[in-house]
C-alpha cells in the first residue's frame, strides 16, 4: 500500500496570507547537564500550511472546526489536474473528469509553489466550479493554493457557495507530485475547540 504525503512542511519564515500570523518556534527546555529533554513551543495562524476551513471562517454563526464530523475528511477522493492559464478554474476545466466522481475532489491548480514566497495572483476557483462539484455530490474540495478565492477577493464568492452547499474545504495542499487518479484521502483537522480552521496532516493512499 502506497502512502503519499500531500502536506507541505511547516517551517519558520514560510509565507502566510499578508498580515496573518507567522509561524514561530522557541525552546521551552533544551537538553543540557541540568535538563534531560528538549521541549519546543510554537505559534501560528490556524490557516498556516495545509489546513481545513471551518464554516466559522466565513460564516459568523457557522460550525467551528471541532464540530465537523471526521467522516468528511476520510474516504475516496479524486485528484484532478486543473492547471491553466486563467486566473480562475472554470467548470469546463474539470467537467470531463467528474464521471462517477467520489465525494472528495482535490484540484491541482498550479505547477508548484515556493513555500517561502507568497504566491501573488494564484489561480483560484470560479464559484460556479464549486456549484458544479456540489451538484455532482462532492462534499469536500481541496486545492494546492492558499484559498479557493482570489487573494484580493472581499466577498469570497467561492467560500459562499461552500457555505450554502455545506462543502468542506482543504487549502494549501501539496499536489505537484501526485498523478491524477482516485485515492483514499485522510486529512484529519486538529481538534481546536471553537476555532475557524485547523492544520491537517493530509495523505493519500493508493489501494
Amino acid at each position: 500500500m502506497q502512502i503519499i504525503d500531500i502536506t507541505p512542511a511547516v517551517r519558520q519564515g514560510m509565507a502566510v496570507f499578508p498580515g496573518d500570523a507567522q509561524y514561530k518556534v522557541a525552546n521551552t527546555f533544551k537538553i543540557s547537564p541540568e535538563c534531560p529533554v528538549n521541549v519546543a513551543e510554537f505559534s501560528m495562524s490556524c490557516h498556516c500550511g495545509a489546513h481545513a476551513d471551518a464554516p466559522l471562517h466565513y460564516d459568523e454563526t457557522g460550525a467551528a472546526i471541532d464540530e465537523l464530523p471526521l467522516e468528511d475528511f476520510i474516504g475516496p477522493a479524486r485528484v484532478i489536474d486543473a492547471r491553466g492559464s486563467g486566473p480562475l478554474c472554470l467548470p469546463d476545466d474539470i467537467e470531463t473528469f467528474l464521471t462517477d466522481v467520489p465525494a472528495r475532489v482535490l484540484l491541482r491548480l498550479v505547477d508548484g509553489l515556493d513555500p517561502m514566497v507568497w504566491p501573488e495572483g494564484f489561480r483560484a476557483l470560479h464559484p460556479e466550479t464549486l456549484t458544479l462539484l456540489a451538484d455532482r455530490g462532492v462534499k469536500l474540495l481541496g486545492v494546492d493554493v492558499p484559498s479557493v478565492d482570489p487573494e484580493t477577493s472581499k466577498d469570497l464568492p467561492s467560500h459562499m457557495v461552500a457555505r450554502a452547499r455545506d462543502l468542506r474545504i482543504l487549502e494549501n495542499l501539496s499536489l505537484s507530485e501526485v498523478k491524477s487518479d482516485d485515492y483514499e484521502l485522510i486529512a484529519l483537522p486538529m481538534k481546536l475547540e471553537g476555532l475557524d480552521a485547523a492544520p491537517v496532516r493530509a495523505v493519500l493512499r493508493k489501494v
